[in-house]
């Protein structure tokens, strides 16, 4: 939601690398900013009206971006793609960074404008892309940062630990560092910052990207 700078990047981003993307704007001549190459589907209307999202493709998305002018608009958009349309990954632009935390409450991931970047929300909406903060000299450590699924809200740092085999270094929870303890329990929005080899980063975020099996519950 929203073809202004920021949104076009996303769209365009997506769709280079391979996903299926629709962009809505409430001004068609936004979509002009669009390059020529891109394929995606254009739909003129409000981010969060039903019969627009529904035309948009709501129905089969993995995830939602509302990155419109107005945080009201965005927030409400994300709140209706995620309580009505079930969506899990979605996330909202919001320009006042003092109601971010607020928001973020509310179960929507937001990005104030100050620390916003287009990557930062591809990184949010594409939660099985880790991203790797620090490797060491031998490059046989790295410490990566990792999405978990909303369905291990609730449970223990151990039980993530286990389930994955590998050792969580540190949560970012509500924008503040915590260095976890195993009687630690994940919480909505929480980032894990694993401590792992390399070569096991993508084993260890498919396994934090979805929900646990029945035997780690």
């Amino acid at each position: 939601m929203g073809a202004g700078r920021v949104g076009v990047t996303l769209a365009e981003t997506l769709e280079r690398q391979g996903h299926s993307v629709a962009i809505i704007d409430s001004n068609p001549d936004s979509f002009r900013r669009l390059g020529p190459d891109f394929s995606g589907r254009r739909v003129t209307g409000l981010g969060f009206d039903r019969d627009a999202l529904t035309q948009a493709g709501i129905d089969e998305a993995y995830a939602f971006a509302a990155v419109s002018n107005g945080d009201n608009s965005n927030i409400l958009a994300a709140r209706v793609v995620r309580e009505t349309f079930g969506v899990d990954n979605v996330v909202a632009r919001i320009y006042d960074s003092g109601r971010a935390a607020m928001y973020s409450r509310l179960g929507i991931p937001t990005v104030a404008t100050v620390r916003w970047t287009a990557d930062q929300m591809l990184r949010r909406l594409l939660p099985a892309r880790e991203m790797t903060e620090f490797t060491d000299a031998s490059g046989r450590v790295s410490i990566v940062e990792m999405s978990i699924h909303r369905s291990w809200i609730g449970r223990s740092v151990a039980s993530l630990e286990k389930a994955a085999d590998a050792k969580v270094a540190y949560l970012t929870r509500w924008g503040q560092g915590e260095i976890t303890r195993p009687d630690h329990v994940v919480q909505e929005n929480d980032v894990a910052h694993v401590l792992c080899a390399p070569d096991q980063a993508n084993h260890i975020q498919r396994v934090l990207a979805t929900p646990p099996r029945k035997a780690e519950s």
